[in-house]
């Protein structure tokens, strides 16, 4: 079901934009030829699913990734700008009508700012992650839990795009900031752990004072979840599954929980999400803090007296139009909100997932620094 909904948007895409384009090739073998061109790179993405599972053929795999992944993000912005296009075109129609040779210009002007804008998407999803800094005011934190320094990462998706060269910029960066703390929260890869480790083998080198700890993410459970979950332990990473673990910091107990997946229990018997019963034992603790893939575990979260979770799985939306679907089934996208007395940090992704392109959703690495809410300490 899930690849039948997907050809037919990415059809619905790549028709779009030929029927719009496709007239203005010198003749209709040309047509056709187009045409066949975008047949076959609707079906490119199947065949990648295919070359993954067969060992011999995998070297293939990642060029025509590139090919498959890059048009898909081209044919997105264009039918997305060529929508408006011909729907500020028929309301300009209605008060004065556009003659043909200036309709076929505006087209043209079209066509070429959607090369521009996939250059520039491409530009901000490849660059390394900026910083992100965040101030979080809790109420009643202990003054020495003021100024703790948390670097959240998330949505990773190393992968056919996404390789260790990337990965080592990340780390980078992380270890310049030094924090007291560092969260992954979930979708570290997307494929064979055989074939991507060595690609993730620089998160080994991250270190803080207390600790690296993991949550599971939605594509954990789509590339083989116990290999994947052995991976982040041997890159150092605590991995949580629905449990909690207790810190101790300056006098203060810090109660950190990770929950699995919000569909971790379709996929996985056993796994379902239960960020109640993670922090089940943190009774007692100076703050509480969950890490929860998806926002929409927060409700959850602020039943059970959680001060911050941490989500990440939106990418902030990566780019237009996907971004504003996206609230059709989370309750945030991006940033820092507030549910009753829970405060949840939604991470934009520190990679991408599918086309190398993000647009209005740029990638971070997040410092999130916890204040006291009586020092006047505003959210970022």
């Amino acid at each position: 079901m899930f690849v039948l909904i997907f050809l037919a948007l990415l059809g619905s895409v790549y028709a779009y934009s030929g029927w719009r384009l496709l007239p203005y090739l010198p003749s209709p073998a040309h047509w056709a030829a187009a045409s066949v061109l975008l047949l076959l790179l609707l079906l490119l993405p199947l065949l990648l699913f295919r070359l993954r599972s067969r060992p011999h053929l995998a070297w293939a795999a990642d060029p025509l990734a590139w090919i498959a992944y890059l048009s898909m993000g081209f044919f997105t912005v264009c039918s997305t700008l060529l929508a408006v296009r011909d729907l500020g075109g028929l309301l300009l129609g209605l008060v004065h009508p556009i003659g043909t040779g200036l309709d076929a210009r505006i087209d043209l002007a079209t066509f070429v700012l959607a090369l521009a804008v996939t250059g520039y998407g491409f530009y901000q999803a490849r660059r390394t992650p900026a910083v992100h800094r965040v101030e979080i005011p809790i109420e009643n934190l202990p003054t020495a839990l003021a100024g703790l320094r948390i670097v959240q990462i998330s949505d990773l998706h190393v992968g056919p795009t996404i390789k260790g060269a990337f990965v080592e910029r990340i780390v980078a960066r992380i270890r310049d900031l030094q924090p007291d703390l560092i969260v992954f929260t979930g979708d570290l890869a997307d494929g064979a752990v055989e074939q991507l480790a060595p690609h993730t083998a620089a998160l080994a080198r991250l270190t803080a004072p207390l600790g690296l700890y993991f949550c599971t993410g939605n594509h954990e459970y789509y590339s083989d979840l116990e290999r994947w979950t052995a991976q982040a332990r041997r890159l150092g990473f605590d991995v949580l599954i629905n449990e909690a673990r207790q810190i101790e910091y300056r006098g203060t107990l810090i109660a950190l929980a990770g929950a699995t997946d919000f569909s971790a229990g379709e996929l996985v018997p056993g796994h379902a999400s239960d960020p109640a019963g993670a922090l089940a034992a943190s009774d007692g603790a100076d703050v509480r803090i969950l890490l929860a893939h998806q926002p929409r575990s927060v409700e959850a979260a602020a039943a059970a007296g959680c001060h911050l979770q941490l989500s990440g799985h939106t990418h902030g939306g990566q780019f237009v139009p996907w971004k504003y679907a996206v609230l059709l089934q989370q309750p945030f996208i991006a940033g820092l909100h507030k549910v009753r007395d829970t405060w949840i940090y939604v991470h934009r992704g520190t990679g991408y997932w599918g086309p190398p392109l993000r647009l209005g959703a740029p990638s971070e690495i997040a410092l999130l620094t916890l204040r006291r809410a009586s020092d006047g300490a505003r959210p970022v």
